[in-house]
């Protein structure tokens, strides 16, 4: 089992990784909308929000050594299902291959961001 860490996306803050790569896949932690430089919560609505999230998946990715197209299944968390649209506009600009999802409202979030995704992408060695 191999450990994925960036610097560019945010720090696990509590006692996880950001990702572990077994089996022929990577798992990744939940991405919230953290400027990995600051720690702070970037943006206010949900597509601003949005977007950071998968900029921090993004560096993931990168770090694992694939792209968005190795993603198999997302799970995705939101603080209000009202947002269901706007964040499927910025989710399908990044998974045009349309991985597998689940997509569930939370009561809340960490930090009370809007939204969190995590994924699972295939790693062909």
């Amino acid at each position: 089992m191999q450990t994925v860490h960036t610097d560019r996306a945010p720090a696990a803050i509590g006692p996880y990784s950001q990702g572990k790569i077994a089996g022929g896949f990577a798992f990744f932690s939940g991405q919230i909308p953290l400027d990995p430089a600051t720690g702070l919560v970037v943006g206010e609505d949900i597509a601003a929000q949005a977007t950071q999230v998968m900029k921090n998946l993004g560096a993931l990715l990168d770090a694992a050594g694939v792209s968005f197209d190795a993603v198999v299944k997302t799970t995705c968390f939101l603080a209000d299902m009202g947002d269901f649209a706007a964040f499927n506009e910025v989710y399908a600009k990044y998974f045009p291959s349309c991985p597998a999802r689940s997509c569930v409202a939370v009561k809340a979030l960490p930090k009370g961001v809007l939204c969190e995704v995590e994924i699972i992408a295939a790693i062909e060695k």
